[in-house]
């Protein structure tokens, strides 16, 4: 048995992996998905949430719950990223290396070491002009002038770009639960954060959802030639909210990895 942890992205929450949590247990494992701060149904409202630290507590405090050595099964931690979730596991793999067996990426943000992780949010503005955004509502705390702070995903972009090959249920599920999340672009931009004794320490594994709209495959192969992983896995027809429109293929993927490990 193996102890999957599952971090959603910005605007999600936990609820997004309920079909991969379910047929996950179905198949014997153990199974935590998680809320990062000021998302889905976590306590705090998102405007106490005001650093990375602050959005990453939940994932934190629950990595350092788990005991290494305890015998327990702990140890058997496949920590799992979506999206912009790629970010939060990557420090948390930082912090916990000894707990994590591996880190899987599903079509999310991969840092390296060698620059720092706001780098993938800069090129995510590089390669999407702010009109391919459509209905999204960006906020600029510091000054339109500067980057976006905060982001909520319209009901166009969600049923065109990211929920668009799941079923209609679920892209009405996404439209009533999506809350704005915020982007932490200074905070992220601290250098040093990601280090190779600890973080590339980690195996990693990259699943590309080859239909994605908002993270493109090709930004994705960017990111692996950048830093490759252990293991690249390809799931056709999957959009970027795959674990709602191909949750079968991606948690065969998943057991597929935990087999491995």
């Amino acid at each position: 048995m193996k102890h999957f942890v599952l971090v959603h992205g910005v605007c999600h929450g936990a609820w997004c992996w309920y079909k991969v949590v379910t047929l996950l247990k179905k198949a014997g494992h153990q199974v935590t998905a998680l809320d990062l701060g000021g998302c889905g149904v976590h306590p705090r409202p998102l405007h106490e949430i005001r650093t990375i630290d602050d959005h990453l507590e939940p994932l934190m405090a629950f990595m350092g719950s788990l005991d290494p050595h305890d015998g327990d099964g702990d140890r058997e931690v496949i920590l799992v990223g979506h999206s912009f979730g790629g970010i939060p596991i990557s420090l948390a793999m930082e912090k916990f290396r000894d707990t994590i067996l591996v880190a899987v990426f599903v079509s999310a943000y991969m840092p390296n070491t060698s620059s720092p992780p706001v780098t993938l949010v800069e090129e995510t503005f590089k390669r999407t002009p702010l009109e391919q955004f459509l209905d999204t509502s960006f906020g600029y705390d510091n000054g339109p002038e500067n980057g976006p702070t905060s982001a909520l995903f319209g009901p166009n972009i969600l049923a065109t770009k990211l929920y668009q090959n799941c079923p209609p249920e679920d892209v009405e599920l996404g439209k009533l639960l999506v809350k704005k999340g915020k982007v932490f672009a200074k905070d992220l931009a601290k250098e040093g954060q990601l280090t190779t004794e600890r973080f590339g320490k980690v195996d990693r594994v990259y699943v590309i959802c080859e239909e994605d709209e908002m993270v493109k495959p090709d930004f994705q192969q960017w990111m692996i030639d950048r830093s490759p992983p252990s293991q690249v896995i390809s799931i056709p027809q999957a959009d970027h909210m795959v674990m709602l429109s191909r949750p079968q293929q991606l948690c065969r993927s998943l057991l597929e990895i935990a087999d491995k490990y």
